[in-house]
């Protein structure tokens, strides 16, 4: 398929889902690199067979979300945009994004609306987004937020890179959040935009609820330990372990892991820290 706009690099993070990946990656309208979290299904050697136009970089073991900030260094192009190896941006959406980028120097992020499955059903956080209640930014598009879903999202490349990217900490799931609020640190501005879509067939290979719950339970530990005041800190603590039995064995695990979130403990400004609050009492 010809390429969509020669200034955007779709970037995938895949381990184990070899179907998947075969069946989405025909979908692609940019030149695509592919990030295999040593897959042990033989994902890359098919990819290279079936689509020797895709960059395949083999990682010897799983690095979680760490593989998409590998993913961005990797490209030369100046907007990165996420897929996962069951999503898809919608024909325009590129160019779309990319002509955002290009008319307003502060953006950093555009989040895409998620249409999900063949019925093209709008994704609830796609709609929470949509109602988001930060304060509107005139200098960028769409709706402001403090947060976004990787899978959907395309970033500006020195922006992702300056912020750190994806971290060897949090790692996956649960990743969005300690980018999103150090990218607000450094002044860049994220942005929903519902012009701007991308399809999301859920793979049937999935993590299970209870599985996933302790995932974003443990990210939510360490990324409070990294960038929250201590009293605040404790607070989300509290309130997350106190979802489910899984969310309280992901805090568990957080706190275990906690030397290493210590050792990149730096707490926001006040102004990021005003708007976290906001959307938490919202």
């Amino acid at each position: 398929m010809e390429a969509e706009d020669n200034r955007v690099t779709v970037v995938i993070a895949s381990r184990n889902r070899r179907n998947d990946l075969l069946a989405s990656l025909p979908r692609h309208r940019a030149p695509v690199i592919l990030v295999d979290n040593g897959s042990t299904d033989g994902s890359a050697d098919a990819v290279a067979s079936a689509h020797p136009e895709v960059s395949v970089i083999r990682l010897p073991r799983n690095v979680g979300a760490v593989a998409r900030t590998i993913g961005v260094r990797a490209a030369t192009t100046p907007f990165a945009a996420f897929a996962d190896d069951d999503s898809w941006w919608a024909p325009g959406s590129l160019t779309r994004a990319a002509d955002m980028f290009a008319d307003h120097s502060s953006l950093g992020l555009v989040c895409a609306k998620i249409l999900v499955g063949p019925e093209q059903r709008i994704d609830s956080v796609s709609e929470l987004m949509a109602a988001s209640p930060l304060p509107r930014d005139v200098s960028a598009p769409g709706v402001p937020l403090l947060g976004f879903v990787a899978c959907a999202t395309m970033v500006r490349r020195s922006a992702f890179l300056a912020a750190g990217g994806f971290d060897t900490v949090v790692r996956f799931p649960g990743e969005e959040e300690r980018l999103a609020l150090d990218l607000a640190t450094g002044g860049w501005a994220m942005s929903y935009v519902k012009d701007v879509v991308v399809h999301h067939h859920p793979s049937p290979s999935r993590q299970s609820p209870s599985r996933r719950q302790y995932g974003i339970a443990r990210a939510a530990t360490l990324t409070a330990l990294m960038r929250l005041p201590w009293r605040d800190a404790v607070g989300e603590l509290r309130w997350v372990a106190a979802q489910s039995p899984s969310h309280r064995s992901g805090v568990a695990r957080g706190l275990l892991e906690a030397p290493a979130a210590f050792r990149r403990r730096r707490p926001l400004p006040d102004e990021v820290l005003a708007l976290r609050r906001l959307l938490s009492r919202w």
